[in-house]
């Protein structure tokens, strides 16, 4: 479980730590450098994943704090990434495919992920450990959750992160290795930066 810990104060994330919690999800670089920096150091095995999207000019900020990228939606990203190949060594990727096809969200479209994971695997040379999904809101997360889980299998990708508060038990049937919590643990978002 990925707890999304964005708009919440760093307390509570203290509060999560002292209950257990070691893996958070933040939406920017930084907020998570405030939040984070002096925790990481000291709970050694807290995990942090980036669980929204990113510009090119903050890739070298985001190495320095965040363990996995979740979001990795597009070539000009990617590229950026592989510029620093000796800081991600130990870093995981997850590809966000825009599984429902849908304008307002990023990712890489459902009928262009097999090259994209392809490129970013072997010519970048790039740690893709994972797929990453929102389905659309209106509609049933089992059909996009399914189609991701095969466009992983066919890639040979063992991650899977879909489902958030709202829909993580259709994610967990449906293969998920990671589910994206934020609302059910902290409840609702009420601190801004």
């Amino acid at each position: 479980m990925v707890a999304v810990s964005k708009n919440h104060s760093a307390e509570s994330v203290k509060i999560a730590l002292n209950h257990g919690i070691r893996i958070f999800g933040e939406n920017r670089v930084q907020e998570a450098e405030k939040k984070f920096l002096n925790l990481k150091n000291n709970f050694q095995d807290l995990e942090l994943h980036l669980t929204g999207p990113l510009q090119t000019n903050k890739v070298k900020n985001a190495i320095k704090i965040f363990d996995s990228f979740q979001t990795l939606d597009r070539e000009k990203l990617a590229k950026e990434f592989s510029k620093h190949i000796e800081l991600i060594k130990n870093k995981f990727f997850f590809i966000q495919v825009n599984i429902g096809k849908e304008k307002t969200k990023s990712g890489i479209l459902p009928e262009a992920a097999d090259d994209f994971i392809k490129y970013c695997k072997q010519d970048l040379k790039l740690n893709i450990t994972g797929l990453m999904c929102i389905p659309p809101i209106d509609k049933n997360p089992k059909f996009y959750f399914k189609n991701l889980n095969d466009i992983a299998k066919r890639n040979n990708l063992i991650h899977l992160s879909m489902g958030m508060s709202n829909d993580y038990i259709d994610g967990l049937k449906c293969g998920a290795s990671y589910i994206r919590i934020g609302t059910l643990l902290f409840g609702n978002r009420n601190y801004e930066n």
